[in-house]
């Protein structure tokens, strides 16, 4: 699109992308001259929201939102010269928009610093202003969730262009800033978490990115997301809860309809891997174990699958059993395991240093003493199996209360 670089105001520009505007967005520059030329600032807002929704707005978004410069000239945008009257949230999405027009990261991060600095910081300096003697004050709420939510495009900036601890340090600033509102708009949220979890996955720090993903999940639609980017979210998720040393509570994400995204893909044996784990199904795995060459990042820690998936089989063996017969020989663990003799004490200090499990062991006699384990999301054959433990201890509660209701002799009180 050629832009007529003589435009010196925001009116002039509208005339000119009117004149040359098709069909399906004259309209919305119309609009967009009129609540100018009558100063209607929250219809501009609107009407900038509605444009920038439509995927025919794209190739005009950089020259509608950015002043242009050249060795010769400056092309005056629409917004820029208005920005101060626009809503600061709203005009920090619109931007987040226009940054996915350009092509080099470097481009992007040059746009996203040139806004950024233009935003006022809520927590300004606490130095006093010269000419007033005055402290500075504090921006608005929806200002400072506009620098927040700047903060982040920032980072995802800086993270293109391989700058980890500029991105982590605006990361951090944004967390900071968010921490002392009281209300956050979801997209604020989401800005930071989707962020942070790229940033995570960069660092391949599994379980800060599982939980980073989480939250932004909870901030989101999914129905917003192309099938691509729930497939992609779906397996790098499934990928860190596998390989997460501390995680062993895959719940949350077994319950989260994110995972259907993997029912029809290549990744299907992924999602059932999950569930396998989930179960402590040794025997599930092994078959499962036969595709992780297909996911190189599985295949090269095999050992330590191949460790977690028998802490969770321990867990399991020690859920299903009731508190009187948790008493387990290291024989039973071995078999519940599939592991040698040998390896099971290591196996039980592990489970307890990773707090799976709390016990004792008893080294002389080759016990293992347990009497909690980590609580986590029960699958149907699991839920069945607790329903029937509570049916026993049920029946056991009535077997004594009938007991104690046939004793006929008067107990004997003393006061």
């Amino acid at each position: 699109m050629q832009v007529d670089t003589q435009a010196t105001n925001p009116a002039q520009y509208v005339e000119q992308q009117i004149a040359q505007a098709p069909a399906d967005l004259k309209e919305c520059w119309e609009k967009l001259g009129k609540s100018y030329e009558r100063k209607l600032w929250h219809n501009i807002t609107i009407l900038l929201d509605d444009f920038t929704s439509n995927p025919s707005s794209a190739p005009y978004l950089i020259s509608l939102f950015d002043k242009l410069t050249t060795p010769y000239t400056t092309t005056t945008s629409f917004v820029h010269p208005i920005e101060d009257k626009l809503n600061p949230l709203k005009l920090v999405k619109f931007t987040m928009q226009v940054g996915r027009q350009y092509q080099d990261p470097a481009s992007i991060l040059n746009f996203y610093q040139t806004v950024h600095s233009r935003l006022a910081d809520p927590n300004p300096p606490a130095d006093s202003e010269p000419s007033t003697g005055m402290s500075k004050a504090r921006p608005p709420p929806p200002a400072a969730e506009a620098y927040a939510l700047s903060l982040s495009a920032l980072a995802y900036a800086q993270l293109l262009n391989h700058m980890l601890d500029e991105s982590k340090k605006s990361l951090d600033q944004c967390e900071e800033i968010l921490a002392g509102l009281d209300d956050v708009e979801p997209a604020v949220n989401a800005g930071l978490y989707g962020v942070s979890a790229d940033y995570y996955k960069v660092k391949a720090d599994y379980v800060a990115y599982y939980k980073a993903s989480l939250l932004y999940l909870a901030c989101i639609n999914l129905d917003g997301q192309s099938k691509e980017d729930l497939v992609s979210r779906a397996h790098d998720l499934s990928i860190a809860a596998l390989l997460g040393e501390t995680t062993y509570n895959f719940g949350e994400l077994l319950q989260h309809p994110l995972l259907n995204a993997l029912d029809d893909s290549p990744y299907k044996w992924i999602k059932d891997l999950l569930f396998v784990f989930n179960a402590g199904d040794i025997g599930q795995y092994e078959v499962l174990s036969q595709r992780l060459h297909e996911e190189s990042i599985l295949a090269n820690d095999q050992d330590f699958l191949r460790q977690k998936i028998c802490l969770m089989a321990l867990m399991e063996a020690v859920f299903k059993r009731p508190r009187s017969q948790r008493n387990m020989s290291f024989q039973t663990i071995a078999s519940e395991t599939k592991l040698p003799m040998h390896e099971v004490e290591h196996l039980v200090m592990k489970a307890l240093s990773l707090n799976l499990i709390k016990g004792s062991i008893d080294q002389v006699n080759s016990i293992a003493d347990i009497h909690w384990v980590q609580p986590r999301v029960l699958d149907n054959s699991q839920t069945q199996a607790l329903l029937d433990r509570l049916d026993q201890w049920a029946a056991h509660v009535g077997v004594v209360g009938d007991e104690v209701a046939s004793y006929k002799q008067p107990f004997a009180v003393s006061v």
